[in-house]
């Protein structure tokens, strides 16, 4: 029986991979520092005699050491995530999360121990053309800078996996609403309006379940997956942020879209991936746009209060 080691484990990805784990009856434990007070979106599963939950910092490297001895896999999904928390916490602590946790992860780990890392297409930065796993990175933001670091770091140790993760949206037990296509379904359904800047940008997403759906996949497949680096969506899930208002607007058609330069993507996302190499696995994406929205607009009546679903508190 696989043990399986989740760092961040009580967030947004976390919250919807632990029942797929237990579902193949894996011992599973998740290690959190609980930040956003999210500890209650685990308690569904302390029921469970597989599921253990330790609260921790992967900032403290002695504690980490001790805890994340004797597991098969670790999941490193522990992070600052986005630029708008980065920018809030400041470059420093971005740096000692996002780089320093993730050293700490590594020099944690005996060498049969594999590591699969949630890293982000941010990383490319400013680009033009279609990004392959072969194209120049060239982060931004201090978000894109540090995960940048610390996804270099588990790539050159031994028995890792890095996923460049496309944006996610859709439901988690942990939901977060600061992610674009979750944050303007929200303002569609509560305020009838939202707007959007840089409205031609281009940009992949990837449901939350199909993130899961992807660790569940590389632990079946670790001799061919490690070692490598890899895009993770689907060359049908390219849209211009304009392209997913009017797929919104379909659903709640008294919602409004103004399109206006009030802002811009710190991390300058607005090109198309290629999925390739993940999907020569065979390894694809399965949940539309439209099938996220639509489970979004079910969930956002049940939501009384927006705060604890943002990073960053508005």
């Amino acid at each position: 029986m696989k043990k399986i080691f989740i760092t961040g484990g009580a967030g947004y990805i976390g919250t919807s991979l632990i029942p797929m784990l237990l579902e193949k009856n894996y011992l599973v434990t998740v290690y959190d520092s609980l930040m956003f007070n999210n500890g209650d979106k685990l308690i569904p599963y302390i029921s469970n005699p597989n599921f253990k939950f330790i609260h921790g910092d992967i900032k403290d490297d002695k504690k980490l050491s001790e805890c994340i001895k004797d597991y098969d896999v670790i999941i490193h999904l522990a992070a600052l995530v986005g630029f708008p928390i980065c920018r809030e916490k400041g470059e420093e602590e971005s740096h000692n999360v996002n780089v320093i946790g993730t050293k700490n992860v590594i020099n944690s780990l005996s060498e049969n121990q594999y590591l699969l890392f949630g890293s982000t297409g941010s990383n490319y930065g400013e680009v033009s053309g279609i990004c392959t796993e072969e194209t120049e990175l060239n982060p931004l933001s201090i978000y894109g800078r540090t995960k940048t670091e610390a996804e270099k770091l588990v790539l050159s140790r031994n028995n890792s996996t890095a996923f460049r993760f496309a944006t996610a949206f859709g439901v988690s037990p942990r939901l977060r609403l600061d992610l674009l296509i979750n944050d303007l379904t929200y303002k569609s359904m509560t305020e009838g309006y939202a707007v959007i800047y840089e409205s031609h940008f281009l940009r992949t997403f990837i449901h939350v379940k199909d993130i899961c759906k992807l660790f569940l996949f590389a632990i079946d497949n670790q001799e061919s997956m490690k070692n490598n680096v890899y895009n993770v969506g689907s060359d049908n899930m390219n849209f211009s942020k304009k392209e997913i208002c009017d797929i919104i607007q379909k659903e709640v058609p008294n919602s409004y879209f103004n399109f206006a330069d009030v802002g811009e993507d710190q991390d300058k996302r607005n090109y198309k991936v290629s999925y390739e190499k993940i999907n020569k696995l065979g390894f694809d994406t399965t949940i539309s746009i439209e099938q996220g929205i639509s489970e979004l607009i079910k969930t956002i009546p049940l939501i009384k209060t927006s705060n604890p679903y943002f990073n960053v508190v508005k």
